[in-house]
């Protein structure tokens, strides 16, 4: 005898599971015991599913002076792997580009006509999510530790800078931060963790960050200018909300490096971009070292 079932979108075909001579109750006992284990099997995927996570309010009397942030402002090359508090995130985030004059729903970052092209992904343990400024909530995107795509993204194809990095001292080879030792792109000899350094296998050891920003322009939505304008546009954007993490991080006591070579193909795949969408800046964050 054969038994059809379908779990989590699959057809699953069970044989042999009832034999000749088996009664009506014993047959209805099975059915019902398999039954309630397809309900369980589903009740616990549904229980693993990604949520929305409503962000606490933020709180706007924290931090350093600006004069003091500036002072402390640099690119990071190692952090704790502590993850960040919940306020801490939805402090951050807001800071990034949250909306700053609710009035006219205005944010703390400057686009070219209030375009407001940029998305911030953010990656986490538990999976990526979208910054719903409008809600100060994340969305859910995809389940999953996807920290370390970033980091092994540095391979750099498809984006960014070519396949295997610079060598020397290239100029204009380090658009994800300050040039170091050996000419690496934001990164430090030796490959230290939480650094990038060297290329793909030493960026694939520095996911221990808790927390990585994506920021993703989509110039499509400028309503003027050409398509290379409005890149830089989007560039810019992305930019401004870079400037708004450092300073955040700076007067917060946490770390953070910018670097703008990765491989895009990969995370367009990953998180289902559109076409129109373009990954500018990433941004690893955590809590300094002490």
């Amino acid at each position: 005898m054969i038994f059809k079932t379908t779990l989590a979108g699959k057809e699953i075909i069970m044989k042999g599971l009832f034999f000749e001579g088996t009664d009506k109750s014993g047959l209805l006992i099975i059915i019902f015991t398999i039954f309630l284990a397809v309900l369980f099997t589903l009740s616990m995927v549904q229980a693993q599913e990604q949520k929305t996570i409503k962000l606490p309010t933020v709180n706007k009397n924290r931090g350093a002076s600006l004069m003091d942030a500036l002072s402390k402002k640099a690119s990071t090359r190692s952090w704790s792997d502590k993850d960040l508090s919940l306020q801490d995130l939805s402090d951050l985030l807001w800071a990034a580009a949250g909306i700053n004059r609710p009035e006219d729903k205005r944010r703390t970052y400057s686009s070219a006509m209030n375009t407001q092209d940029v998305d911030i992904y953010v990656f986490m343990k538990d999976g990526v999510y979208l910054y719903d400024y409008a809600n100060h909530a994340l969305t859910p995107v995809i389940s999953g530790d996807h920290r370390a795509d970033i980091g092994s993204s540095m391979k750099m194809s498809g984006g960014g800078m070519p396949s295997g990095g610079p060598s020397g001292g290239t100029p204009g080879a380090a658009p994800g931060g300050a040039q170091q030792a050996g000419g690496t792109p934001g990164g430090t000899a030796g490959g230290t963790p939480g650094a990038a350094s060297g290329g793909a296998g030493a960026m694939a050891q520095s996911s221990n960050f808790p927390v990585d920003l994506l920021l993703v322009s989509d110039p499509s939505k400028y309503r003027a200018g050409n398509d290379d304008l409005k890149k830089e546009w989007g560039a810019f954007s992305a930019g401004m909300i870079s400037q708004n993490v450092m300073l955040f991080c700076a007067a917060n006591d946490l770390g953070t490096r910018p670097r703008a070579a990765f491989d895009k193909a990969t995370l367009r795949t990953l998180l289902k971009l559109k076409d129109t969408q373009n990954p500018v800046i990433e941004l690893p964050i955590g809590y300094m070292q002490k």
